[in-house]
């Protein structure tokens, strides 16, 4: 298999010092990842800036706060976006396919199995995928989800398996505190996180992610296998990084996932079920999660969906249930025997150990 490159251009890395896109520097990474793929490499380009292109095209100016216009926005500058891309792209004879994309393109277990499937064939065709959040139809979504399309992007490069993830930003990398400040030093290297790393704040001037986003998207790429590299996309020549110059921040992997447990472990969970320590101990061990070491149940689930385990208030594991909430609900703090007599049903476990994934 080639080697597999997401590539992330986020929207302060296209945009002018008024918020639109700045089509000269998205031709310029247009050419610089031509060049790439030349040395042939797989590329999907993860990118931002349909808000940016539609607020030129309506007339507006700096970034509008209303979710409903900054949807009109995105819906407006979406295509012009894309045509931008195609025309460019067309200029090293490079085809490329648009792909829109939501959080629950990602928990639909189906959904996510034909995203994977496309995005193996548009590659198999010489063809670079173009993904971009779908702003339009994300109304509770827009801004939270995916954070500038960092989560995005990350999840995009665990689930088909890339070899790299590079995010593209406006700083040089992550420091170990706000770059404001002068004795700010940048983090060259990251094997592990600690709670320094994981506390570091920073908002994005006019997209929707920062420094938190870009450290939630280098955790899950981390536990995927792949190498992430934040870096200044207006300074650095993409060309270099790519082919092993040091600069920004790279996060290296640690142990890696199987694929259907990266998939479990960052699907967006559809309930919560809380477990009582005994329960917690005996899964740590090996043992099966039965209704016996249920405490509460949250949120209407259905069998088959990933669900959240709770245990004293924590995030402990998720699974894909092999029950419906409705049916937990009913059997929760009763053991074998007695659901066996109300209920006439035999449960030896409520996920399959290959469906739990520990979140600790």
């Amino acid at each position: 298999m080639k080697n597999r490159i997401v590539i992330k251009i986020g929207t302060n890395v296209l945009a002018d010092k008024t918020g639109r896109v700045d089509y000269g520097r998205m031709e310029k990474f247009v050419n610089d990842i031509a060049k790439i793929k030349k040395q042939r490499k797989d590329i999907l380009l993860v990118t931002s800036g349909a808000i940016g292109a539609g607020m030129a095209e309506l007339n507006i100016i700096g970034r509008p706060r209303d979710v409903k216009i900054q949807q009109a926005c995105a819906a407006v500058g979406q295509s012009i976006i894309m045509s931008k891309y195609k025309e460019f792209f067309n200029k090293h004879d490079i085809n490329v396919a648009q792909i829109l994309l939501s959080y629950d393109s990602f928990s639909n277990r189906k959904n996510f199995l034909n995203l994977r499937n496309c995005i193996q064939t548009l590659l198999k065709l010489d063809t670079i995928p173009i993904i971009n959040e779908n702003d339009p139809i994300s109304i509770d979504e827009l801004g939270a989800s995916f954070g500038d399309n960092d989560k995005l992007s990350a999840l995009v490069a665990s689930k088909i398996e890339a070899d790299t993830l590079l995010i593209l930003t406006t700083v040089d990398g992550i420091y170990d505190k706000d770059p404001k400040f002068k004795d700010a030093k940048l983090i060259r290297e990251v094997h592990q996180f600690n709670k320094g790393i994981e506390n570091l704040k920073g908002k994005s001037i006019l997209g929707t992610g920062g420094i938190k986003t870009k450290i939630e998207a280098a955790k899950i790429t981390m536990s995927s296998g792949i190498i992430t590299i934040i870096a200044n996309g207006k300074k650095e020549n993409i060309i270099d990084i790519i082919n092993g110059k040091k600069q920004g921040t790279t996060f290296y992997p640690s142990a890696k996932l199987s694929s259907k447990k990266r998939w479990i472990r960052f699907s967006k969970p559809k309930g919560k079920i809380f477990i009582d320590k005994g329960a917690k101990k005996a899964m740590l061990n090996g043992k099966n999660l039965l209704p016996s070491g249920i405490i509460d149940i949250k949120v209407d689930f259905d069998k088959d969906d990933v669900v959240d385990i709770f245990c004293d208030n924590g995030l402990f594991a998720k699974i894909i249930t092999d029950y419906k909430s409705k049916d937990l609900t009913n059997f929760k703090g009763k053991n074998s025997l007695e659901i066996k007599k109300a209920y006439n049903k035999r449960i030896n476990n409520i996920a399959k150990r290959e469906n739990l994934v520990f979140m600790e």
